[in-house]
């Protein structure tokens, strides 16, 4: 599985940290920047992991930020993709299991790295395997595609 990473300032080191952790894990993974901890504005690179998902440049995407709540809503700009904001492990797994999320997103202002790895950890370990949610899913999509003409 290939993994994209992108953080904004406020998450830069978050990012680091998280990029070595799931490299070690075996993970190949291509980071979209931010590369340094000046200031820069998120959307952009939400918009590339985001693209990354849907060109299948990429499988999973993690974006930090300092809430995790922009980086979600520009991901979720991109047709197709469906970016949930996580800072549990509960709601890695479910984002997932049951929303199929391409991306997750955490705040590196509202939680710790340690945390973090964690939830990474879920995230990466369980697979979307349709039932209940996968209809759920097509509604979510289909309603999307309607938007999108």
């Amino acid at each position: 599985m290939k993994i994209g990473i992108g953080s904004d300032h406020n998450a830069f080191e978050m990012k680091r940290e998280l990029f070595a952790y799931i490299k070690a894990k075996g993970f190949e993974i291509k980071d979209y920047g931010c590369f340094s901890p000046n200031e820069v504005d998120y959307p952009d690179i939400a918009f590339n992991v985001a693209n990354g998902v849907v060109n299948q440049e990429i499988d999973r995407g993690i974006l930090c930020c300092g809430t995790g709540i922009g980086m979600a809503m520009a991901a979720n700009k991109i047709p197709g993709v469906r970016a949930a904001q996580v800072h549990d492990t509960y709601s890695a797994e479910r984002a997932q299991l049951s929303n199929n999320a391409q991306i997750i997103t955490m705040g590196s202002k509202v939680i710790g790295l340690e945390v973090a790895k964690k939830i990474v950890d879920e995230y990466l370990s369980v697979t979307f395997e349709g039932g209940n949610s996968g209809r759920k899913i097509d509604q979510i999509m289909e309603k999307e595609a309607e938007y999108s003409k």
